[in-house]
């Protein structure tokens, strides 16, 4: 168990208030779909989850594609037996259309109102409770649905009490300032990390000006951004892990990304913290971000970034981090918090 309790933000204009750190369900999906990390063994991701919410994290984020499914029934599984007054919020995913003959196909955006209803009924029944506490689109649509249709739906299902709060995830300030005047935009989730800072120059400054909060995905650069991670885990990646063919995998800037990595290393043995967990930290000092979504596929990765959620990176921590950045050529967005 957690020592102290895990600090906590406000999730946007009168939302929940949640550790700065949650727990991200992608891998629990297991293998065998376009965009898997590889085998998972749900025992395994059970434990994670259970041992996250043991150390204090109050809020889970996951998927309806995540597995085509699997993960929300993991997650299901994962908080069936726990108390209700301990149970940690639950935010998932929608508007992606997969074909379950061709698990390993690309998915096709598709936020059209049927199929926002479809989903978000199927996600209940996988994960097992009555409301979803924060629901968003995963990806913009790409099918011609007008976004009136799409975001109308949701608020619908927000009216109807099947969701607590609605939010988006990807969209980018135009999009934002679409939905947000139907609805309150509750909280984006973007990419975010010392690898893949572009957000950090308009997306989330928007959404701290209009009460909007913000949970940041892939702070590790999908594990990049790890104690252990060295180039010749990619080529020992499982044939269907994502990250095969991801672009910050690849040469040059996989040799970018470990340099900068690498430069994290005496900042994380000063404060006597992992490299994880100085990554994870360097995305919730900007102003505006809400809380990380951290995945774990152990106990022991749990306990590996756990310690970021009360790290406070100071100045010169921020200054050496932006030094390295210039120096790598790691990535692109803005250098460091104003």
């Amino acid at each position: 168990m957690s020592t102290s309790p895990l600090p906590r933000r406000r999730l946007g204009i009168n939302g929940p208030e949640i550790t700065t750190v949650g727990f991200g369900a992608w891998a629990a999906g297991g293998g065998g779909w376009s965009f898997a990390w590889g085998p998972q063994d749900d025992a395994d991701s059970i434990a994670a989850i259970r041992r996250a919410v043991a150390q204090g994290v109050s809020w889970i984020d996951t998927a309806a594609v995540y597995g085509l499914g699997h993960s929300e029934e993991v997650v299901g599984r994962a908080i069936a037996d726990i108390p209700a007054g301990e149970r940690p919020l639950v935010f998932t995913k929608c508007g992606l259309r997969w074909d379950e003959k061709d698990p390993m196909g690309i998915a096709v955006r598709d936020s059209s109102p049927a199929r926002v209803r479809q989903e978000c009924e199927a996600s209940l029944r996988r994960l097992g409770v009555e409301a979803i506490d924060l629901y968003q689109f995963h990806w913009p649509d790409q099918i011609g649905t007008p976004l009136a249709d799409s975001w109308g739906t949701m608020a619908r299902l927000q009216d109807e009490g099947k969701l607590r709060f609605i939010g988006v995830s990807n969209y980018d300030v135009q999009l934002l300032e679409a939905c947000e005047k139907l609805r309150h935009v509750q909280s984006l989730q973007p990419p975010f990390s010392i690898v893949r800072r572009d957000v950090a120059a308009a997306e989330i400054p928007w959404c701290r000006s209009h009460g909007t909060g913000v949970i940041v995905y892939s702070p590790m650069q999908s594990g990049l951004l790890t104690d252990g991670f060295t180039a010749g885990r990619v080529a020992a990646m499982a044939p269907d892990d994502w990250r095969r063919r991801g672009p910050h995998f690849q040469e040059p800037n996989l040799g970018r990304n470990l340099a900068l990595r690498d430069a994290l290393v005496p900042i994380a043995t000063r404060r006597g913290v992992s490299v994880a967990s100085v990554a994870v930290a360097w995305t919730l000092a900007w102003p505006g971000v809400t809380g990380a979504i951290v995945g774990a596929r152990s106990p022991k990765q749990v306990d590996g970034w756990i310690a970021a959620a009360g790290l406070r990176l100071e100045p010169h921590d921020l200054a050496e981090i932006a030094s390295a950045i210039e120096r790598t050529g790691a990535g692109s967005g803005p250098l460091r918090p104003a």
